[in-house]
């Protein structure tokens, strides 16, 4: 059993989590694979490599000091910062993420998310749906569904691998991601609480696993155990392929940026691993490894940055937080257009709500989620663009609203996925299509 622990996070509700995921029996390779495998392999099914890389900013960011300034309106609306032009005429954005202004035209801004709950959970970010009124077992998260229509790309490496060390992504023990799907489609978290040497492989941890030999060798000995009790000869080629995603170095290989150029390296920055109450891990290297993880194979990576549950000081935190996510999210959207991965890969930015238009007593927003904002980049969509409008105050959507469904429509399409036909069965066998009230792409990006 490979057990991956992790710290204890708080936000603003005051509820302290600790998350851990059990990645299956390692008899089966922990991922549940031997079906897909089998039934592709039997089908002559020709697996294209589209991905799909998810920046959750957990606690609910400010769209209004960062994609939205509204600098008509009084000061305890407006808030502290200035806008600045961008590379497109006429889209400006805040003055602490020149990078990003300075690549727009590779960008779509969508300034009119509607639909959101007043609740912190990574949930609808991850499904593009409300918790309310689910299948029994629940929905399944967008990389889960990709896990279960493609499997894997390469066989050691997850299709599915959640980079987020604690804050955001908790919620997919909590509320059943990947649903009805079953545990075989969950994420593949390999650092939970900030680092490989919180994982835990059968009782020894990864510092005292740290040379590549001692590792090999430890997967060596649980080999030689299953052989000696004949379980081995019982595998199939299937099998021993899923037992192969847990075993292989690939995956470590993927994870371990010491293994990318020094200079990529140093375009992508070093934040701050530390999780505190008053902000969450700024894991630079995770834009990164999210970048090496969909060029090994992988078909869906998640990662979370910060924490912006800025109830108090909330300019204070941004002039903190905003150039080190304009580094990273740049270098990731840069990195991926120099490969040749951009048509490919899809990168969609957002959080769970946005923040109140007024400015609180404690310099702080408060949550607001009847409306918030969401980037999109790669996927081959029409970008350089701003999709919807809100209001002078930047409380409400007047223009083109947009609901989390027609983001996955769009991020499904992106794939090679139509949602009009593809369906996946629930636990009773009842198909269900892949998003809500039959939404559909964003016309403006297709």
């Amino acid at each position: 059993m490979l057990t991956i622990y992790g710290n204890k996070s708080r936000f603003c509700d005051g509820i302290s989590r600790r998350n851990f995921l059990k990645v299956g029996a390692l008899g089966l390779g922990g991922l549940a694979l031997p079906q897909l495998l089998d039934a592709e392999s039997q089908m002559g099914i020709r697996r294209s490599h589209k991905a799909v890389i998810m920046i959750f900013l957990p606690g609910g960011p400010s769209h209004q000091d960062i994609f939205d300034l509204k600098t008509d309106a009084p000061k305890e609306i407006r808030g502290d910062f200035k806008p600045i032009r961008t590379k497109v005429p006429g889209i400006q954005i805040c003055e602490h993420l020149p990078r990003l202004a300075g690549m727009m035209d590779k960008l779509v801004l969508i300034r009119s998310m509607v639909g959101a709950l007043d609740d912190h959970n990574a949930f609808q970010c991850l499904t593009g749906r409300t918790a309310r009124n689910q299948p029994p077992g629940g929905w399944p998260c967008l990389g889960s569904v990709l896990s279960k229509l493609y499997g894997a790309v390469d066989k050691d490496i997850p299709p599915f691998v959640g980079l987020a060390p604690q804050m955001g992504h908790m919620e997919w023990a909590d509320n059943g991601l990947p649903g009805f799907l079953g545990v075989g489609h969950a994420p593949f978290q390999p650092n939970k609480g900030g680092g490989k040497e919180d994982m835990v492989l059968n009782g020894i941890t990864l510092d005292r696993l740290s040379d590549r030999k001692m590792l090999l060798a430890s997967f060596d000995r649980f080999r030689r155990n299953i052989d000696t009790s004949g379980m081995m000869e019982g595998m199939d080629a299937f099998n021993q392929q899923a037992f192969g995603i847990l075993t292989s170095s690939r995956l470590l290989d993927a994870l371990d940026v010491q293994k990318e150029d020094a200079k990529v390296r140093e375009r992508y920055g070093q934040g701050d691993a530390k999780n505190r109450d008053d902000g969450g891990p700024k894991l630079m290297e995770h834009f990164l490894i999210a970048r090496r993880l969909v060029e090994a194979g992988a078909r869906c990576v998640t990662l979370a940055f910060s924490r912006w549950d800025h109830h108090g000081d909330n300019f204070g935190a941004l002039r903190q937080d905003l150039p080190l996510l304009d580094q990273g999210v740049s270098a990731l959207i840069e990195d991926l257009h120099q490969r040749g991965l951009d048509k490919d890969v899809s990168v969609v930015m957002w959080g769970e709500f946005g923040r109140t238009p007024t400015v609180n007593k404690d310099a702080g927003r408060d949550h607001w989620p009847r409306v918030s904002c969401a980037m999109l980049a790669g996927g081959g969509i029409k970008t350089g663009q701003v999709i919807g409008a809100t209001d002078r105050l930047g409380g409400e959507a007047v223009l083109r609203p947009v609901a989390f469904g027609e983001v996955f429509a769009t991020l499904y399409h992106n794939l090679g996925i139509d949602v009009n036909k593809v369906t996946v069965s629930d636990l009773s066998g009842r198909p269900q299509y892949l998003v809500e009230n039959a939404a559909q792409p964003l016309r403006e990006l297709v």
